[in-house]
């Protein structure tokens, strides 16, 4: 179960240059509050484009951090710390923009415990406005600079840490702070190594999979099924990614498509392992191969199928054209 234990929000007003930092936790009895909290939580724990990164050995965040996972530091006061950093930093930026800085501590649905930290970049928005002039209303529009972002929209810059093991995972964009471009998240506040996401590495994978294929002639669907496949079996096991071992599995019975795409992969600088969590692999657009011909016919199977010739066969015609075989089905539906 999704579980908030604390959580805080603190406002970087740019345009007023007045900050407003709160000195209680947000009242998460609001049923309001609190699954506006958990939705923006949630997206951020799950979304598969995180970056990972590793807290550098002197950095002064994960030392504080530490201190408030064994008790010896207080959220509220912490959550300060970071949210006048951040302000400071933003503040300086050639372009400001004012910014409500949400600090959490939950329990995600494994029942794993982060400390998160997400910027929410304040948007313009138009609403009415009710007015009362000598005795008579007036409806007016009236703009509002200090708008949340809706749970539903994604956030470009937060952090989480596993309290267990201090994994990092990010989203950040670039700012110019004084002059320099700067990622505030990893380099500024959190002082770790950036890594790569689940997301860039199934990308990578599959495009030079994909370009490869095509480069020799090979069946680009049955190519990338074979490497998908590979991919989700490897991450059942240990949930790490190793693309090179993935290759070697895929393309067994095919070694200069093997060893061409692995040499793809090494002008990729791809790392040799990728931590990655199990559910992010196993969503639809890894588990499933999704085809479109040119006369407008879309297939969807899933991978395992696509490299097993009892289910799905593709062949290449005489005149150039590509026939596509569907077998063994005991029923279909219409949808």
């Amino acid at each position: 179960m999704f579980k908030i234990n604390h959580a805080i929000l603190h406002v970087i007003d740019l345009d007023s240059a007045v900050n407003v930092f709160s000195q209680q936790e947000l009242e998460l009895e609001t049923r309001s509050t609190r699954n506006f909290v958990a939705k923006h939580l949630r997206r951020a724990r799950t979304a598969d484009d995180n970056r990972r990164g590793t807290f550098a050995e002197e950095s002064a965040f994960a030392t504080e951090l530490k201190r408030y996972f064994f008790g010896e530091r207080d959220f509220i006061d912490l959550s300060l710390q970071i949210a006048e950093f951040l302000g400071g930093e933003l503040a300086r930026a050639d372009k400001p923009e004012s910014t409500d800085i949400l600090v959490a501590d939950f329990e995600d649905e494994d029942d794993i415990r982060w400390f998160a930290i997400l910027l929410m970049t304040s948007r313009m928005a138009f609403m009415h406005e009710v007015a009362d002039q000598n005795g008579s209303v007036r409806n007016d529009i009236a703009r509002h600079y200090a708008i949340l972002p809706n749970p539903s929209q994604k956030i470009s810059s937060y952090a989480l840490v596993r309290a267990s093991t201090l994994e990092v995972l990010y989203q950040d964009k670039k700012r110019s702070i004084a002059g320099q471009d700067t990622m505030l998240i990893p380099d500024g506040l959190l002082q770790c190594e950036a890594g790569v996401s689940t997301k860039e590495i199934i990308d990578t994978v599959t495009r030079v999979v994909a370009e490869v294929a095509e480069e020799h002639g090979a069946n680009t669907s049955v190519a990338l099924a074979m490497a998908k496949a590979a991919m989700v079996e490897h991450v059942e096991e240990d949930e790490e990614l190793p693309p090179w071992d993935i290759v070697d599995e895929a393309f067994e019975d095919e070694p200069v498509l093997r060893d061409r795409v692995k040499e793809a992969l090494e002008e990729e600088h791809l790392p040799e392992r990728v931590p990655v969590e199990r559910s992010q692999v196993q969503r639809a657009a890894v588990r499933n191969q999704k085809i479109r011909t040119d006369t407008g016919i879309e297939i969807s199977f899933p991978v395992e199928m696509g490299k097993n010739p009892e289910y799905i066969t593709f062949k290449n015609e005489p005149n150039g054209l590509i026939s596509i075989e569907l077998r063994n089905i005991g029923a279909i539906e219409s949808r």
